[in-house]
């Protein structure tokens, strides 16, 4: 059954068209690139160190058909201001997406086909966790659409598994990347590194692991201590800044010896295996998100909007099938838009056309002189006529370099 978007949604929705389409001091001269977010907000178990927007699966079961109903509702209400444009990557985060069925998940990719044009090309992840899967489930994703798997395995050291609060074992994560280098021709994994009570030497043997299955790409991230988390309550005792560094040396070297190229901070990924969906958001392309507290990027001619919507899942269900998700609506300053660019930009090894700036903010490149001239002093980053990319230096300190483009 089709959601029925009520027609004062539809009238709302009509009326913000015409107000984002009004004129205003930017000039985008083209749209970018636009991938589409599906954030499906349950896991089994909350993490001490997740500050996503996850929620703990209810004990009478999902409310999968529900949920789905609620996204499709609210995929609906943003046709309009989509209308027309390709969607070339998807992505269904969470959450713990594989906790839902591959039945709902091919009721979601169909639905969305139908909405929306997808590229025949178009990359469909989806997130899993080795905790959430039984034989053959990874390759009945495959069958709904998904063509790209994201393992989040975290690490392969029991220890460590268990500190970081994760549902799986050691076993349990081998054996989720088996199944998903037989279900799929691209597949990643997610690690984390400076990890509660964490050696080199440990370190070590979860990369040497992690390599000796030859996965196609790579996601490796420094365990940060973010506020509002369990971890921020009862912060526990990780590795010290020099031996993190030391970490990460040794994974950029380890990753380079098994042929993998770091393409960005902290992705790493084989010939033909880069993530084109955090591509497109580092290259401060667009993005439509739906689901629980999804955050959505939109470019028109003359501004960039932000929206967000409802966090909790169930006021989220209650609001998209009322058809109001949108909880938030904002249109981003001309004076916060290097800042915002910038931010994506830079986390990339390439970096960025001169042109791309203009052409995603509607900015001239004057905008930005100062800021560049600040980071070349500092050996921040290398500028030739066309291009801007982060030195070695840029990358170790990227904040620093970034917040040089903050507003005054």
């Amino acid at each position: 059954m089709i959601p029925v978007v009520p027609a004062v949604a539809t009238a709302a929705v009509t009326n913000d068209i015409q107000h984002y389409m009004r004129p205003g001091t930017l000039q985008l001269a083209s749209l970018p690139p636009l991938s589409l977010y599906v954030h499906l907000p349950w896991c089994i178990q909350k993490c001490p160190y997740c500050d996503f927007n996850s929620h703990q699966a209810p004990p009478d079961g999902l409310p999968e058909q529900r949920y789905l109903d609620a996204l499709i509702a609210d995929l609906e209400q943003a046709l309009p201001l989509v209308w027309g444009r390709s969607i070339h990557s998807i992505f269904i985060g969470g959450g713990t997406p594989s906790l839902f069925s591959p039945q709902g998940i091919d009721r979601l990719l169909g639905d969305i086909r139908a909405r929306l044009k997808v590229e025949p090309d178009c990359e469909i992840t989806l997130e899993a966790n080795p905790g959430t899967f039984e034989k053959d489930r990874f390759r009945a994703f495959r069958s709904a659409g998904v063509t790209r798997l994201s393992v989040g395995v975290q690490s392969f050291n029991d220890q460590h598994l268990k500190a970081l609060g994760r549902v799986h074992d050691r076993q349990q994560a081998i054996a989720a990347v088996e199944e998903a280098a037989q279900a799929f021709d691209t597949f990643n994994l997610d690690i984390m590194y400076a990890l509660p009570g964490q050696s080199l030497e440990q370190l070590d043997d979860d990369m040497a692991t992690a390599l000796s299955m030859r996965p196609p790409h790579i996601s490796i991230y420094h365990l940060t201590i973010e506020p509002n988390t369990w971890f921020a309550k009862f912060p526990p005792v990780i590795p010290e800044d020099d031996l993190a560094y030391a970490m990460l040396d040794r994974i950029t070297g380890m990753t380079a010896g098994a042929g993998m190229e770091r393409y960005e901070v902290s992705g790493y990924a084989r010939p033909g295996h880069r993530c084109w969906h955090n591509l497109n958001y580092w290259q401060f392309g667009d993005y439509l998100g739906i689901g629980a507290g999804a955050h959505s990027k939109l470019s028109f001619a003359h501004r960039v909007v932000r929206q967000v919507r409802a966090r909790e899942p169930r006021r989220y269900m209650d609001s998209a099938l009322a058809g109001n998700a949108v909880t938030q609506d904002s249109e981003v300053s001309r004076s916060e838009l290097p800042f915002e660019f910038m931010l994506n930009a830079l986390r990339l090894k390439d970096g960025f056309g001169l042109q791309d700036f203009s052409a995603r903010t509607g900015l001239p490149i004057s905008a930005v002189e100062q800021p560049l001239a600040q980071a070349l002093a500092k050996g921040l980053i290398e500028q030739t006529l066309h291009r801007v990319k982060p030195t070695e230096r840029g990358f170790d300190f990227l904040s620093d370099l970034q917040a040089l483009f903050l507003p005054a």
